[in-house]
């Protein structure tokens, strides 16, 4: 029988069906086994190790459909750039031979990375110098004015963080790669904008990370749990913590 009196909009019946197929396929995804270089600059290293422990999150801390939808669209914005600096005179690998992404892994798997691409070639007048590691964002008006504004370092200090440890650790499979600078690329999902930057190897970046991640793996395997960055109840990064620390002591 219809319901006349529904509130529900047709849009939302539709998108209803969308995000539970979309949620429903990551729910059935094997959980990572490992340390993300991308996820290393996060602030907080309990949360981090909550993650590499795979903890349960509270119930409904799961990824909704409408930011699976936002992963999906930043996928899209990434080929769409490579394929602009294509034309533009860029040669750009995102690939191996064997079509395996670019990446590491360290610490027996338990530190991995894939990095967007490598730049080895381009406009002889942008006088680059290569191999250079390619990475790839895209950002809303507000967020990508800030890093325009600011650079990506001080702006947005995981993006930093990551591509300081992807040079370190890429260097043992591509020779000079943190030689040369990171090619930083920033796409306006609003208004197609790009942003372009150069950063410098952090080599004193690289190496506080990958301690950061070899403690975290340390705690965890002897069963201790990391400090949080803040013991204020109200600090906004350790609201999570609360129900993260009773899964820990109950499992």
């Amino acid at each position: 029988m219809l319901d006349f009196n529904s509130k529900e909009s047709f849009a939302d019946r539709v998108n209803d069906k969308i995000d539970v197929a979309l949620t429903t396929k990551s729910a059935s995804e094997t959980p990572r086994s490992y340390l993300g270089a991308s996820r290393l600059g996060v602030e907080c290293a309990r949360a981090l190790q909550f993650e590499f422990q795979n903890a349960p999150k509270d119930e409904g801390r799961d990824f909704s459909g409408q930011l699976l939808r936002i992963f999906a669209a930043g996928h899209l914005f990434e080929d769409l750039a490579i394929d602009w600096l294509r034309q533009a005179g860029f040669e750009i690998f995102t690939e191996k031979p064997n079509g395996q992404q670019f990446g590491f892994s360290v610490a027996g798997g338990r530190i991995k990375g894939h990095v967007d691409g490598i730049i080895t070639a381009a406009p002889p007048s942008l006088k680059l110098t290569f191999p250079m590691l390619w990475e790839c964002k895209s950002m809303n008006a507000k967020s990508w004015a800030d890093t325009v504004k600011k650079g990506v370092v001080k702006s947005k200090p995981i993006y930093a963080a990551q591509m300081a440890i992807y040079q370190a650790y890429m260097e043992g499979s591509v020779e000079g790669i943190s030689s040369n600078p990171a090619f930083f690329t920033a796409v306006n999902k609003d208004t197609a904008e790009i942003h372009h930057e150069l950063v410098p190897f952090n080599a004193e970046l690289a190496q506080k990370m990958s301690d950061k991640a070899v403690n975290i793996i340390k705690a965890c395997e002897a069963g201790e749990l990391l400090p949080r960055i803040s013991d204020a109840p109200t600090f906004y990064l350790c609201r999570f913590c609360d129900w993260q620390d009773r899964c820990w002591k109950e499992a």
